[in-house]
């Protein structure tokens, strides 16, 4: 798996960065804008997985771990929600499309050319109306949510970004007052790169009660599992 991923993520991407003069993001987004149904995010959703299924690998949840998201957020229903990593914006157009009429996804993203990519991606799918880009480090945006976005708890929370900050930004969740009885957290990629400090957290916390999902690494056979922890309060 490791081998895979540094070929597909150093080697390869930078030769292809190189020839084509334009990032994999870039290549991922305007494959989509010339394959995909213009304000239809199921397709969007589709076309993403076609390309790194077929041509380049990307990092989004995927396809597979796509169906375990999927159905937190249609058991949860949330009418706030949280996704930490935007990236290419996959995964915020796959959870928006589930929300309900007036539910609000903000994701926060901390690489700016991401950012880029993904604002585009979530409007080319139509669902900017329901989805709040903000762009920055995790740790500075999470206490804004309740003064500037006038957040007052999370319904759901997806983790997908840095993994070392899966744990420390449960924590400051919980500390910023954002999480009520019921919050429901799914993180990804918890076998692989893998988030030990999260799950040893979690799990060894009486206010969280967790299901672990397992699952493959997107568009690999290389083992991997996504975590829900509900919040007990």
């Amino acid at each position: 798996g490791t081998a895979a991923l540094i070929w597909n993520e150093i080697i390869r991407e930078k030769v292809t960065n190189f020839i084509m003069n334009q990032s994999k993001e870039q290549r991922i987004l305007n494959f989509v804008l010339q394959n995909a149904v213009r304000g239809d995010p199921c397709s969007v959703v589709d076309t993403i997985d076609k390309y790194c299924s077929q041509k380049e690998w990307a990092m989004n949840v995927g396809n597979e771990k796509g169906l375990i998201l999927d159905k937190t957020v249609e058991e949860v229903n949330p009418s706030v929600a949280l996704e930490l990593g935007t990236y290419c914006g996959y995964s915020a157009v796959r959870i928006s499309r589930l929300l309900k009429a007036g539910a609000r996804l903000f994701t926060i993203e901390f690489n700016p050319e991401f950012a880029a990519v993904a604002k585009q991606m979530i409007e080319f799918a139509g669902v900017q109306d329901k989805v709040k880009l903000l762009e920055g480090p995790s740790e500075e945006i999470i206490p804004q949510l309740k003064k500037k976005y006038e957040v007052d708890t999370l319904d759901f929370v997806f983790l997908d970004h840095w993994k070392d900050r899966y744990a420390p930004d449960t924590i400051l969740l919980q500390e910023c007052n954002l999480l009520r009885k019921g919050s429901v957290l799914l993180a990804d990629n918890v076998i692989f790169p893998g988030a030990p400090d999260f799950l040893n957290y979690v799990r060894k916390s009486p206010h969280f009660q967790c299901t672990n999902y397992p699952s493959h690494l997107e568009y690999m056979q290389v083992e991997d599992a996504m975590e829900k922890a509900v919040f007990l309060g």
